[in-house]
């Protein structure tokens, strides 16, 4: 018990950045079918905004790190508009094909940050009032750092469900995504609709990578690194479900701080996978389903 008390502020830390990871994918993979594998260098941007505003701008750390947020929501919630514009329009119902075509835009994504900045990482610094930590009665540390991105990513959560749950376009996003053609035949248009849910869960991909600049360098590869656990996130939680994925980010998170804690890294990710591959066996649709009427 002393150990798992321990380990908590860590795994509550790696949750809050798989939850930040996660969230995307929760309407682009969750909500829409589409398997986009360009999710993680779409982190990757968001990592290399903070950069770029604190190395070529010259901002100070804590500046750079506000202003780094919502440049970066802004500029990689375009690039998967763009992307579903362009090209994933074309290929709904097909998820196959979908994960062809972002593993090539992902691939000629990280071309294109190895061309701009080389292919060694790079270290973004963190502000001052973030490098600090705290310790609390029993020895247990907290770091600033993780601290904020555990607030950060329930400030994301707070706000996606505010926008499905109190707004037009969020109640009109949930229409389309229980009974498309049924929204579709009731005036909402389905295409518009589609392109701001890709527009969100692709902003809140940059948003993941720029806390991820806080907890380690920024590279190439960065996304890559996190892409796989996200997508066992959503289908843990459940496809298209919040709250799992709130759930489902937290556990995991805490399942590889305990189990790195008694092992070593390679052994508890192999445990994790584990874990994982029985709870699906036992619940596949996972820990939430839409739920329907049906005829039995």
């Amino acid at each position: 018990m002393d150990a798992l008390v321990n380990q908590l502020p860590t795994g509550l830390a790696i949750g809050a950045v798989l939850l930040l990871a996660a969230l995307g994918l929760n309407f682009t993979f969750g909500q829409m079918g589409v398997i986009n594998m360009a999710h993680g260098e779409f982190i990757m941007v968001g990592a290399y905004t903070a950069y770029v505003l604190h190395a070529w701008a010259g901002l100070d750390p804590t500046w750079s790190l506000i202003a780094a947020l919502p440049l970066a929501f802004t500029l990689t919630g375009t690039l998967g508009w763009l992307l579903e514009l362009g090209l994933i329009r074309h290929f709904y119902g097909r998820p196959l094909d979908t994960l062809l075509l972002t593993f090539g835009i992902g691939m000629i994504l990280q071309q294109a940050a190895r061309d701009t900045f080389g292919a060694p990482n790079v270290d973004v610094p963190a502000p001052g009032w973030l490098t600090d930590g705290t310790t609390l009665p029993g020895g247990i540390r907290l770091h600033h750092s993780r601290l904020f991105i555990l607030a950060l990513a329930l400030v994301c959560v707070l706000a996606i469900a505010h926008y499905l749950h109190r707004t037009h376009q969020g109640r009109q996003m949930r229409a389309v995504i229980h009974n498309r053609d049924l929204a579709g035949v009731s005036g909402i248009n389905t295409r518009k609709v589609d392109a701001t849910t890709f527009f969100i869960g692709s902003g809140l991909a940059g948003v993941a990578g720029v806390a991820l600049t806080l907890i380690g360098p920024t590279g190439p590869t960065l996304g890559a690194n996190y892409i796989v656990d996200a997508f066992l996130v959503v289908v843990i939680g459940g496809l298209g479900r919040l709250r799992g994925t709130v759930l489902a980010a937290f556990a995991l998170g805490i399942l590889n701080a305990t189990a790195q804690a008694w092992t070593d890294a390679s052994l508890a990710k192999l445990l994790v996978f584990a874990a994982i591959i029985a709870f699906l066996q036992a619940r596949p649709q996972g820990l939430f389903t839409v739920k329907t009427r049906a005829l039995t």
